[in-house]
């Protein structure tokens, strides 16, 4: 078995709580299915927030989906001026027999303009 990156990303529409919350869960749940994981296989998850993010720690959605003995971090992604506003991305090592290049990273909605040689 392997340990593979899997990035991703999700663009927020606003800046509250609930609304992290379940964007960020439907981002993990699309990681976690595109790949055929399950969270025994994760081994850490960093969280990245763009600075216009403070609601909530983006990690608080993996706990509530039951993610629990997985090292999770969260951090400030730059402020470059320009970029795409109420981003949380995520980088997850994984095991997985998949090959590198079948893993799926994972845009959802707006995001998708992020990665685009990337994104599945």
């Amino acid at each position: 078995m392997a340990v593979r990156a899997v990035r991703g990303a999700v663009q927020l529409e606003r800046d509250e709580s609930g609304h992290m919350e379940e964007q960020v869960g439907a981002l993990l749940t699309a990681v976690l299915q595109r790949n055929g994981l399950a969270a025994d296989d994760l081994i850490s998850i960093w969280f990245t927030a763009t600075p216009d993010l403070h609601s909530d720690f983006p990690a608080a959605a993996a706990r509530k989906l039951g993610i629990v003995d997985v090292p999770l971090i969260c951090a400030q992604e730059l402020d470059i001026e320009g970029a795409m506003p109420r981003v949380v991305r995520i980088l997850a090592h994984v095991e997985s027999d998949l090959p590198r290049a079948d893993i799926a990273h994972v845009y959802l909605g707006a995001a998708a303009a992020l990665r685009k040689d990337i994104a599945q």
